[in-house]
């Protein structure tokens, strides 16, 4: 009797041990038509993004600089001056903008340190150049310390002409910045505050060092410093899906 127990009780185990594993529950039908929706994301493509963010702002400041019209005194200050810190406000607004939004090759996300360097040089540089290089002529303006809270109205038009540069970029790279979010940030707010330099560099008549190195470079400085602060808030894909 004990030996038919145990034979009964060898057949038994060699029964489950030879037995399929039990089949995975069913999805539930709401998940299956969740997985039915979902679509390939596309695949960042840099070197357009950069055009297009280059071309529509280029477009958008020359709008903004027929609308509000050249400086007075355009005629009256050196032509060599005047379009060599022109190109240099370009570069000032092209080179970050690359930065913040061009990967090295074969990879994903921006170069955030070299954004970084070129963040601190355009905020620090164009506040130097300006307090150190400011021609006048007869019709320029010169506020001095005793009008200079006068110069806000050139910080206002330089941080809206930034505006569009960096709400273009902050969509462009949604999603990509896992690391140096802010540093890529602050990157696209210069490139954007340098745009607001070129075009405060062609309308504004007020000539004198103050001016022209803490307001028109500080737009640089502003501009950095709030993108920094508010685009990486928009570009984190945790956050955005954690509020949807």
């Amino acid at each position: 009797m004990t030996r038919e127990r145990d034979l009964d009780v060898d057949a038994a185990l060699e029964a489950v041990a030879g037995a399929p594993p039990p089949a995975p529950p069913l999805l539930s039908p709401e998940l299956e038509a969740s997985l039915s929706d979902l679509a390939a994301t596309p695949m960042r493509r840099p070197r357009r993004q950069l055009a297009v963010l280059a071309a529509v702002s280029l477009v958008y400041g020359a709008g903004l600089l027929w609308v509000l019209a050249t400086r007075r005194d355009l005629d009256e200050l050196p032509m060599g001056w005047l379009v060599a810190t022109a190109l240099g406000w370009l570069l000032g607004f092209l080179v970050p903008s690359y930065l913040a939004l061009a990967p090295r090759p074969g990879a994903v996300s921006p170069r955030w340190q070299l954004a970084a360097i070129a963040a601190v040089v355009a905020s620090v540089g164009f506040v130097a150049l300006g307090l150190a290089i400011h021609p006048m002529g007869p019709s320029s303006w010169h506020y001095g310390l005793e009008r200079f809270g006068h110069g806000h109205t050139c910080l206002e038009i330089g941080l809206a002409a930034a505006v569009v540069p960096v709400v273009i970029g902050a969509i462009f790279l949604r999603g990509a910045l896992p690391v140096g979010a802010r540093w890529v940030a602050a990157a696209l707010g210069a490139g954007g505050g340098c745009l607001g330099g070129l075009v405060l560099h062609l309308h504004c008549g007020v000539a004198d060092g103050l001016h022209v190195g803490l307001v028109h470079g500080g737009v640089v400085v502003a501009a950095a410093a709030l993108s920094a602060a508010i685009v990486p808030r928009t570009t984190d894909g945790r956050a955005l899906s954690s509020r949807a």
